[in-house]
C-alpha cells in the first residue's frame, strides 16, 4: 500500500507532467508527419530532455497509483525498475517496495537514540571506513557519520540477536544518501526482516552458508572449467562471493551500478544478486583461468569492480541472461538443510561421544588411582602394622623405663610440698629475693662502712707516734676511742657475716626452689610419656583392629572363591553325569541292535541245536569258574558278597532262557573278574534272576554296568 500523504504530495505535480507529456506528444507527432529527415544537435538534446520528462511525468503517475500498478501492471514495474528508478524518486519508491511508509517503529525512533546500546564501541570503530571517499560521509564528526551510528545504534538496541554486523553499515549508509534517518531506519527493519538480511547478518551467518552452497551450484553447472580452476588453485568461493550477498556488491562495484542492482534488489531480493555474480564471472572467464591465485584476487580488487563503468546497463542485459531456476534453488535449500542437519547432528553425536570418552578415562583414571591408592593404603597399613609392632615392644620397654622412673620420682615428690602450696612458695620466693636484695643493699653499706671505718683507722695509726708526748688525758681518750674503734670493727666484721649467712641461707633456699620446679618438670614429663603410651597403645589397638577387618574381607573373599570352585565343581558333575546317561543310552541302544540281530539268526535256524550248543559253552566255563573261584573272590568289591561263580551260573540260566549269545556271556565273566563295582546293578540283576523275571532295564544285562565311568 502506499502513503496517502506522499500520492497527496505528488498529485499537483503528476498532474502538471501530463499536460506536458501531452502537449509534447502532439508536437513530436506533428513533427514526425512532417517528414523532415535531418536532425540538428539542438533537436537531439531537446529529445533527451523530452525522455527525461517522460520519465519523471511516468514515475510520478507510477508513485501516485502505485497500487494499482503493483495489481495490474506489475511486469511492467519490474521492467522499469530494471532500467533504474530515477534518483529523485528513490526514497519514496524504495519505501513502498519495501511497504516502510507507515512502520510502528518509526515512533520509536528517538527513544532508542536515548538509549546505550553494548555494540557502540564496535559501530563507532567501523563508521570511519563506511564510504571514506563520499562527501557525506567523509571527516570525523560528520552529519553523515552521526546518523549513520544512530540507525546502527537504533537497530541494535531493536534486534539485540544480530546487534551489530560488519558490512550491514554499507547498506544503511546507502539508504541515508536518498532519504532522512527516520525513513531509513524503517527501510533498514523491513529489509532485515522481510529480505533474508537478518539471517545473513545473524551470528552463525546460516544463511550466508546457504547463498554460497547455492552459487557454488550455478558456477558447477554453467561455468564448469572456471570451476575446475577455482578448485585446483583452492580459490573458495567464499573469498570473493561472502562480501557480494552481505553489502550487494556496495563495497564491490562503483556506487552508481551498485545503486542500481539495489533497485532491483528491492523489488525481487536476493536473485538479482545471483545473477550478477554469474554475470561478471561469464564475462571475466577467460581471464581468469589464465591466472593464479593471486592473479584472480588482483584481478577481482582492481579489474572487475571498472569494467561496466561507462555501461551499467550491459551487466544488467548480461545478468537477465544468467539460467536461474528458483524451484532448483528451493530444492539446493532443502538440501542443504539436510546436510546441515546431518553435520549438526554428528557434532553432537560427536561430542557426546567425546564427552562419554572422556568421562570414561576419568573413570578409568578414577578406578586406577583408586587401585593404586587400595594397594599403598595396604602395603601402608601392613608396614604401619610392622612399624605399630616394634613401636610397641619399644614403647613398652620404654614404659617399663618410666613406670621405673615414676617409681622413683614419687617417692621423691612424697617429701616435696604440694600442689596447694606452690602459690604460697611464689610468694615466699618473691620475699626472699626482695629480702636478697635487701641484704645486697646493706652488706655494700656495711662495706662502705668497714672501708671508712679501716681509713680512719689507720688515719688514727699514723698518728699514734706522739702519744706519748701528749697530756694523760688525751692518751686516755685516744686508747679510749682506739677500743671504740675496734669494737666497731668487730661489730661491723659480726653484720656481715651475718649478712654473708643469710644470703648463704637465700642460695640454698633459691636451689630448693629449682630442685622443685625440676621435680615438677620431671612429673609433667612422666606424664606426657604416659599419654603418648595411651596413643599409642590406642593407635595400636586401631590397627590391629584394621587387620582384623582385613582379615576378616579376605576370609570372605577366600569363602566366596570357595562357593565359586565348588559351584564349578557341582557343574561339571553334573555334566559329567548328563554325559554318563547320555553313554548309557548309547549302550542300551546298542544292546538292542544286537538282541534284534540275535533274534533274526535264531529265527533262521534250529533253536535247540543252538541252545545245546550254548549249554555246552556254559559247562566248560563252570569248569574254569571252579578253578579261579578262590582268587576272584578275594579281590572282589568290600561291599559285594556275591561270588562270580554264583553271578556266572544265574548269567548262565538266563542266557539260555532270553537267548544270550554264549561269546556275550563270556565276556561278562571276564568283566567280572576284572572288579564288581557297581553294588546297586548286581543286586538289581540278582533280584530278577532269582525272580525268574526278565530285568527291566536292559542295562541291568548289559555289561557296560560293570564298568563305571
Amino acid at each position: 500500500t502506499s502513503d496517502p500523504g506522499l500520492a497527496v504530495c505528488f498529485r499537483p505535480h503528476s498532474r502538471l507532467l501530463e499536460a506536458d507529456s501531452k502537449s509534447m506528444r502532439s508536437m513530436s507527432g506533428s513533427r514526425r508527419n512532417s517528414g523532415s529527415s535531418l536532425v540538428s544537435s539542438s533537436s537531439a538534446s531537446s529529445n533527451l530532455s523530452h525522455l527525461e520528462e517522460d520519465t519523471w511525468i511516468l514515475w510520478g503517475r507510477i508513485v501516485n497509483e502505485w497500487d494499482e500498478w503493483r495489481r495490474k501492471k506489475d511486469k511492467l514495474l519490474k521492467e522499469l525498475i530494471r532500467k533504474g528508478i530515477p534518483h529523485h524518486f528513490r526514497a519514496i519508491v524504495w519505501q513502498l517496495l519495501g511497504n516502510a511508509t507507515d512502520m510502528p517503529v518509526k515512533n520509536q525512533y528517538s527513544e532508542l537514540l536515548k538509549m546505550s546500546s553494548p555494540c557502540e564501541k564496535l559501530i563507532r570503530r567501523d563508521i570511519a571506513r563506511t564510504y571514506p571517499e563520499h562527501d557525506f560521509f567523509k571527516g570525523q564528526d560528520s552529519l553523515g557519520q552521526e546518523v549513520l551510528f544512530n540507525v546502527m545504534k537504533a537497530y541494535s538496541l531493536v534486534d539485540r540477536e544480530v546487534g551489530y554486523c560488519q558490512g550491514s553499515a554499507f547498506i544503511v549508509g546507502l539508504l541515508l544518501m536518498q532519504m532522512p534517518e527516520e525513513e531509513a531506519f524503517c527501510v533498514f527493519v523491513r529489509l532485515m526482516q522481510e529480505y533474508r538480511l537478518r539471517e545473513l547478518f545473524k551470528p552463525s551467518m546460516a544463511e550466508l552458508g546457504l547463498c554460497i552452497y547455492q552459487f557454488e551450484y550455478l558456477l558447477q553447472e554453467q561455468l564448469p572449467e572456471l570451476n575446475v580452476h577455482f578448485r585446483s588453485q583452492s580459490f573458495h568461493t567464499s573469498m570473493y562471493a561472502s562480501s557480494w550477498f552481505l553489502t550487494l556488491f556496495l563495497t564491490f562495484l562503483p556506487l552508481p551500478i551498485a545503486t542500481r542492482i539495489f533497485d532491483i534488489f528491492m523489488y525481487e531480493g536476493l536473485e538479482i544478486i545471483f545473477r550478477v555474480g554469474m554475470a561478471i564471472l561469464q564475462y571475466n572467464q577467460t581471464d581468469l583461468i589464465q591466472l593464479d591465485m593471486e592473479g584472480m584476487s588482483q584481478h577481482f580488487q582492481k579489474v572487475i569492480p571498472h569494467q561496466f563503468d561507462s555501461c551499467p546497463d550491459k551487466l544488467i542485459l548480461r545478468a537477465y541472461q544468467v539460467k536461474y531456476n528458483p524451484k532448483k534453488m528451493k530444492k539446493l535449500e532443502k538440501e542443504y538443510t539436510t546436510i546441515k542437519n546431518k553435520e549438526m547432528e554428528e557434532q553432537i553425536e560427536i561430542k557426546r561421544l567425546r564427552t562419554e570418552n572422556r568421562l570414561l578415562k576419568q573413570r578409568i583414571e578414577t578406578l586406577e588411582k583408586v587401585k593404586a591408592y587400595t594397594e599403598q593404603f595396604v602395603h601402608g597399613l601392613q608396614t604401619q602394622l610392622e612399624q605399630s609392632r616394634l613401636q610397641e615392644a619399644e614403647l613398652l620397654s620404654a614404659l617399663k623405663e618410666m613406670q621405673d622412673k615414676v617409681l622413683d620420682l614419687e617417692k621423691r615428690s612424697s617429701s616435696l610440698p604440694d600442689e596447694t602450696n606452690v602459690a604460697q612458695l611464689q610468694e615466699e620466693l618473691k620475699q626472699v629475693k626482695l629480702r636478697e636484695l635487701e641484704t645486697l643493699r646493706s652488706f655494700r653499706e656495711l662495706q662502705d662502712i668497714v672501708t671508712e671505718l679501716n681509713q680512719r683507722w689507720q688515719h688514727h695509726t699514723s698518728r699514734g707516734g706522739g702519744h706519748w708526748k701528749e697530756s694523760p688525758k688525751k692518751n686516755a681518750l685516744n686508747e679510749l676511742q682506739d677500743k671504740l674503734m675496734s669494737l666497731k670493727l668487730r661489730e661491723a666484721q659480726t653484720q656481715a657475716e651475718l649478712k654473708e649467712v643469710k644470703l648463704k641461707n637465700l642460695q640454698l633456699e633459691s636451689q630448693n626452689q629449682i630442685y622443685s620446679k625440676a621435680v615438677s618438670r620431671h612429673e609433667q614429663e612422666s606424664a606426657a610419656l604416659q599419654e603418648r603410651l595411651q596413643n599409642a597403645l590406642s593407635h595400636n589397638k586401631s590397627l590391629q583392629s584394621q587387620l582384623n577387618e582385613m582379615k576378616r574381607k579376605q576370609a570372605e573373599s577366600d569363602c566366596k572363591s570357595k562357593e565359586e570352585v565348588m559351584a564349578v565343581r557341582l557343574r561339571e558333575a553334573d555334566s559329567m553325569a548328563a554325559m554318563a546317561e547320555l553313554r548309557q543310552k548309547i549302550a542300551e541302544l546298542e544292546i538292542q541292535k544286537e538282541e534284534g540281530l540275535i533274534q533274526g539268526q535264531l529265527n533262521h535256524s534250529d533253536s535247540r541245536q543252538y541252545i545245546t550248543q550254548l549249554r555246552e559253552q556254559i559247562a566248560e566255563l563252570k569248569n574254569e569258574v571252579r578253578h579261579t573261584h578262590t582268587h576272584i573272590h578275594t579281590h572282589t568289591h568290600p561291599h559285594t558278597h556275591y561270588s562270580t561263580y554264583s553271578i556266572f551260573v544265574h548269567l548262565s540260566t538266563y542266557s539260555a532262557c532270553w537267548l544270550f549269545p554264549s561269546q556275550q556271556v563270556y565276556s561278562i565273566c571276564m568283566a567280572l573278574r576284572l572288579a564288581l563295582t557297581d553294588h546297586k546293578s548286581i543286586l538289581q540283576f540278582e533280584k530278577c534272576i532269582n525272580n525268574g523275571q526278565k530285568p527291566r532295564h536292559r542295562s541291568h544285562c548289559s555289561p557296560f554296568f560293570l564298568f563305571p565311568k
